[in-house]
């Protein structure tokens, strides 16, 4: 499972019509450029989330599954994706001590980050080397998502980012040897140019 950070947007809270408080916000936003590691980006496309709302997504704190604000299969956890990204709203357990103060925290202002827990299906990225040499991933489809947490601190996962970093190796690899054999193959081309310049 591989997680992201990013920052919640338009984050609200209310009172919902049986008294229950609300949190609602964006988990994520489409084509929102975050960094990954040194000299590699990533963005999320409209539509990734598509195939993954009918789960049953889970919403925890901090990734801690002891920690459960909201799920699905619960009707206490509600789950879009508009054109701006993936929009949630989380009920709140107003008995749930944990949940409620996560609630007020959220409400002062001090967590405003979140993060989500998924896997990339086979063909669900593009990768692109751009000129100066960095590479920048787009993730097309996010399936299964497994949860979305209200985080304090980025929870990049170490084994996510050399992940990352070795497709970043790989990449820039290829893209050298591409380069020699081009070299190679005008060098080639310029040597039987000239020896053809030669015989005439």
């Amino acid at each position: 499972m591989e997680k992201r950070y990013l920052k919640m947007h338009e984050v609200t809270t209310r009172t919902s019509e049986d008294g229950s408080p609300v949190l609602e916000g964006y988990f994520a936003r489409f084509d929102d450029v975050y960094r990954v590691a040194e000299g590699a980006t990533e963005s999320i496309a409209p539509g990734a989330f598509t195939d993954s709302l009918g789960g049953d997504v889970r919403a925890l704190y901090n990734h801690d599954s002891n920690v459960i604000l909201g799920r699905v299969s619960a009707g206490t956890l509600k789950l879009s994706e508009t054109d701006v990204g993936l929009w949630g709203s989380i009920k709140i357990n107003p008995e749930d001590s944990q949940a409620m103060d996560v609630y007020a925290r959220i409400k002062r202002g001090d967590i405003r980050g979140c993060s989500f827990g998924f896997d990339i299906p086979e063909g669900g990225q593009d990768v692109a080397v751009k000129e100066d040499g960095s590479v920048h991933w787009t993730i097309r489809k996010v399936y299964p998502l497994y949860e979305v947490s209200p985080v304090v601190f980025p929870a990049y996962e170490a084994t996510n980012i050399e992940a990352r970093r070795k497709e970043l190796i790989d990449i820039k690899e290829r893209e050298a040897e591409a380069w020699r054999e081009r070299m190679k193959a005008r060098l080639h081309n310029g040597i039987k140019s000239a020896a053809a310049a030669e015989e005439n």
